[in-house]
């Protein structure tokens, strides 16, 4: 390296880049551009006189330098930035960045009563939500912990409740019940007609129900498919079609009767969000803090 020093700035570039192999990706992480991050790049590999990563129009990889030097630097880094996060402890009110995945109704249902009350007790944390319907690998990503719908997670994934269950319901307006009738079972919905969900992998939303403590699933079908809950909420009161919401979300639209929940006795039980993050000895004091006040909230 002819004595070269590389600083903590451009090993923690490198690996960002590593992480994501993508400039545009690493660079938003780290909030530069991602011609000034390349750029940085190549002139870090050129005092080093090594090449860290191939590049090509469409992809970055890692050369096999590149992979050795990632597997050095990283439990480094990791130690380095636990060492100055430790430091939070020591402060009254602790710092640092909480990247969060979850899905757009999670963010609707919970950003009054949970999200803004913790930014507001803990203004030097700077939350980042990123609100994505998307099954997403928190860890690839780069978030600190992700929120799903039901506790199927992965195996070396923790989790804990965000926010309180609530059923699911479904619902309809007055003048469409008038019209087409109301359904009495579950699979009668298949002759109605129904607002349905698509999530951003293309699939469709399969309705649940419960009868006798076993689940039933009914694949709905709709002249009307939406992947937002306002919008489907909006198309219910108008009378486009039986809808399937959490309560919360149309607890306002039942008291003014602008809709009429159906299947009552098929949607009492109570399911729930979970806040998820990886199983590490070590959390960042951010997401610790998030922890303990979602644990309070629930409590």
């Amino acid at each position: 390296m002819n004595n070269y020093r590389a600083s903590m700035q451009e090993l923690e570039m490198f690996a960002a880049i590593a992480q994501h192999l993508s400039f545009r990706k690493a660079a938003e992480e780290r909030n530069v551009t991602p011609s000034s991050l390349s750029h940085a790049m190549r002139n870090f590999e050129e005092r080093l006189g090594v090449r860290l990563l191939h590049r090509t129009t469409r992809k970055v990889a890692l050369t096999e330098a590149g992979e050795r030097f990632l597997l050095r630097i990283q439990p480094a880094l990791a130690d380095l930035s636990q060492a100055v996060d430790e430091l939070n402890d020591w402060r009254r009110d602790p710092r640092g960045m909480l990247r969060i995945s979850m899905p757009r109704s999670a963010e609707a249902l919970f950003f009054q009563s949970l999200i803004l009350p913790f930014v507001q007790r803990f203004p030097e944390i700077t939350l980042e939500i990123d609100s994505n319907d998307a099954l997403v690998d928190i860890v690839e990503s780069g978030f600190d912990a992700g929120v799903r719908y039901g506790d199927v997670l992965a195996q070396d994934m923790i989790a804990v409740p965000f926010g309180k269950p609530m059923r699911a319901l479904a619902v309809a307006s007055p003048a469409f019940l008038a019209q087409h009738g109301v359904p009495q079972f579950p699979a009668e919905l298949l002759q109605f007609p129904c607002i349905e969900r698509r999530f951003p992998s293309g699939r469709r939303y399969r309705w649940e129900f419960w009868q006798d403590g076993r689940k039933q699933e009914v694949a709905v079908k709709g002249s009307l498919v939406l992947d937002n809950n306002e919008r489907i909420l909006q198309a219910a009161c108008a009378g486009l079609g039986i809808a399937f919401l959490h309560q919360d979300a149309v607890n306002a639209a039942l008291a003014k009767g602008e809709l009429v929940e159906i299947l009552t006795e098929y949607t009492q039980i109570e399911e729930g969000f979970w806040l998820y993050y990886p199983s590490r000895k070590y959390l960042s004091a951010p997401l610790r803090h998030f922890i303990d006040w979602i644990k309070d909230i629930n409590n």
